[in-house]
């Protein structure tokens, strides 16, 4: 079990390492820089720090890090894309649900047990043919076929849709709405609020349902 976790970890450190690298190198990716300085005093000794307090210190190493959410924000758009046109969900609405469930996180694992970028119940995954919840691909298209499947329940009511990927489908039938949970209620904005920008950012009208 622990190699298992060792393993899937070191995947996708090493995506993270392999993506991050071209982007930075095609400009595409923000860095924070923290330059090192040396120098040598009088009696051979070498000092480094990353705050030169004297003349003295000389610049001998560059080093870049990256905030993996901001590199991930962007880099699952053509995943989400293809595996939406695939089901007929509006990428959009998927992106703004990963933004809320994980901040686009593929490794997230919420207290309930909830896992991987579309933040999946193992139940859910296992109805929706998910093999890996940690893979991109495989929970995003787990994500997109129940969604699929709440589109088709609630008659493409993308309120009653969001709002029963939070609380689950049973609980929106048993109120004939948007359930009196503080937190669905709370998500269900949320997702709007994310959605709204994003159709300002792309340019794309989806067509919303009226309170």
């Amino acid at each position: 079990m622990l190699e298992r976790v060792i393993m899937r970890f070191g995947k996708i450190a090493l995506i993270c390492i392999q993506i991050a690298a071209f982007l930075m190198a095609e400009g595409w990716l923000y860095s924070v820089r923290a330059d090192i300085y040396t120098y040598t005093d009088e009696k051979g000794v070498l000092h480094f720090s990353n705050v030169p307090t004297s003349p003295k210190y000389r610049i001998k190493m560059r080093e870049h890090h990256f905030d993996y959410k901001v590199l991930f924000s962007g880099v699952f758009d053509r995943l989400i894309s293809d595996i939406c046109v695939k089901h007929g969900i509006d990428p959009l609405l998927v992106k703004a649900i990963i933004k809320a469930e994980s901040d686009f996180d593929p490794m997230a694992v919420s207290v309930d047990g909830a896992t991987g970028l579309m933040q999946l119940m193992p139940e859910t995954a296992d109805d929706m043919g998910v093999i890996d919840r940690y893979d991109p691909r495989n929970n995003i298209d787990g994500g997109v076929k129940y969604l699929k499947r709440l589109m088709s329940i609630f008659k493409s009511d993308l309120r009653l849709v969001v709002a029963a990927y939070n609380a689950g489908e049973n609980a929106v039938m048993r109120y004939s709405g948007i359930p009196p949970f503080k937190e669905t209620q709370d998500y269900v904005k949320k997702v709007f609020k994310y959605l709204k920008s994003y159709k300002q950012m792309n340019g794309n009208s989806v067509k919303l349902v009226k309170d």
